[in-house]
């Protein structure tokens, strides 16, 4: 076991795990940040996306040995009121069905608006694949990462 102090969501945490952890498990079952979703284990669904240095990553084989000083953004920190211009649209295009997989859509479309913010739509869809949405709202992941971008 080691102590890691974590800047999340602009706190500083402190948590004691082995340093092999996964992120994901630091924020779940040590943080109680639910938001990110363990889905696939092998980082290849999206569902366990944050922001780390403001880029964003797969959280479920990121071991938090790797973070440092970084600071790390879940869903829960993305907005205060839920806000954040990705998840006004989200909810204007009614993207969400199961929604399981939204907070990684999300996080990963508040990225790539961060870094791009009128991207094309091959811009659109070469940074969203890889996000897997079980549902297939893939249309509607899309327009609303549009209509973020206009704001």
């Amino acid at each position: 076991m080691a102590n890691f102090t974590l800047n999340i969501n602009g706190k500083k945490q402190q948590v004691d795990v082995d340093p092999a952890t996964p992120v994901l498990w630091v924020l779940r079952d040590h943080l109680n940040l639910v938001g990110t979703k363990y889905g696939c284990g092998i980082a290849v669904c999206g569902s366990c996306t944050i922001h780390v240095g403001g880029v964003a990553m797969r959280s479920c084989m990121l071991p938090v040995s790797q973070i440092g000083s970084q600071e790390i953004t879940t869903i829960e920190g993305l907005s205060e009121n839920g806000d954040h211009p990705v998840q006004k649209a989200w909810l204007e295009h009614d993207v969400a069905q199961c929604g399981y997989c939204q907070t990684g859509q999300i996080m990963n479309a508040a990225a790539l608006l961060k870094a791009s913010p009128h991207p094309s739509d091959e811009e659109i869809e070469g940074a969203m694949n890889g996000n897997i949405c079980r549902c297939g709202t893939y249309v509607r992941i899309k327009a609303a990462i549009k209509t973020a971008s206009a704001r």
